[in-house]
């Protein structure tokens, strides 16, 4: 099968260019196992993060969101039949969803939502996953609640922010700041549901002001953690709660004694990484995101469609998304 993979680590600043296409057998599906051939992918910062930092013997094949179909099924699938569309984020631990064929756990997959393609489809798994766990399981909020409360969310045009706007705008009662600093990057927060954007290359604290809000209940810190620390504490209320998914090179969670502040930190693979007891949540999760699709409550996040699945491709979605700059998701599709 056709696939695009990591090949070799360099010691100059980037090994983007060893990003490239090998042939690799068909893996087969056994136990809880799902074969599924690869339909369409979407670029995510791990995708750049574990091909920056890969140091292997072997090829790697990256890739943490995919939709197709299911061509065959381990012994012990009961979720899945052959034919059925589905989508995932898949398992860090795992041969990635940049390939033909994939190999992946049913309990983290879900049927495709029907009123998207394949291309809008893949734009999501992975952010729905870490938006849905953080606002509903880390930050503790629940369903229909929120109202007099806010959530600021750093960083709120990328991936995962332009599915959390739309989970908090929709499912909630919270007033939703998001924080964007380019024209384009604002409009694209406001269009996804949030009620306010700020500049975060501004002070928080000042741009709150701005739009008539003292202090927020909730942040959700998605990039750039360690530039933005003390402004998000000051933006803090007392007793707030702060979560991030990013990788800040220190956290220094003394200051947020005062306020009483708690710290959480979401990562969508702690599940099929540790093969946790409650694993299949992320089956149930993406199976309500899809329903949510489907009824019109929430839509595709895709920002930019770059193509056939190939490694120039590939590549040029890599530098894009390590510009940090990338509005909504990067989708490519068919190889």
């Amino acid at each position: 099968m056709k696939a695009i993979a990591i090949t070799q680590a360099t010691s100059q600043d980037s090994n983007i260019d060893f990003l490239q296409e090998v042939d690799l057998p068909v893996p087969q599906a056994q136990g809880h196992d799902l074969l599924v051939e690869v339909k369409a992918i979407s670029v995510n910062p791990v995708d750049t993060k574990v091909r920056a930092g890969f140091n292997a013997e072997e090829p790697r094949v990256l890739g943490w969101d995919a939709t197709g179909v299911v061509v065959a099924k381990g012994d012990a699938v009961t979720l899945f039949k052959e034919g059925d569309e589905v989508w995932y984020a898949g398992a860090l631990t795992r041969s990635g969803s940049n390939s033909e064929f994939q190999l992946v756990d049913e309990r983290i997959v879900a049927h495709k939502p029907e009123r998207l393609d394949h291309a809008a489809a893949a734009a999501l798994p992975l952010t729905a996953i870490t938006a849905w766990e953080l606002l509903f399981n880390r930050l503790g909020v629940k369903e229909g609640r929120g109202e007099g409360e806010s959530l600021l969310i750093v960083g709120a045009a990328g991936g995962v922010g332009s599915i959390l706007t739309q989970l908090a705008r929709k499912l909630t009662r919270l007033t939703v700041i998001g924080t964007a600093s380019r024209s384009a990057s604002q409009q694209w927060v406001i269009d996804a549901g949030a009620h306010h954007v700020i500049n975060h290359q501004q002070p928080f604290s000042e741009e709150l002001k701005r739009i008539g809000i003292k202090e927020v209940n909730y942040v959700a810190s998605l990039t750039h953690t360690d530039e933005h620390y003390s402004a998000i504490i000051e933006a803090l209320a007392p007793q707030g709660k702060l979560a991030l998914i990013d990788d800040p090179q220190s956290l220094d969670a003394l200051p947020l004694k005062k306020k009483s502040i708690s710290l959480h930190w979401e990562f969508m693979f702690t599940r099929s990484m540790f093969e946790t007891h409650d694993m299949i949540e992320q089956h149930r999760l993406l199976t309500r995101v899809a329903s949510l699709i489907d009824d019109g409550t929430l839509v595709s996040t895709l920002g930019e469609h770059y193509g056939k699945i190939n490694a120039e491709n590939l590549r040029k979605a890599h530098r894009l998304v390590e510009t940090g700059r990338s509005i909504g998701k990067i989708v490519l599709e068919g190889f």
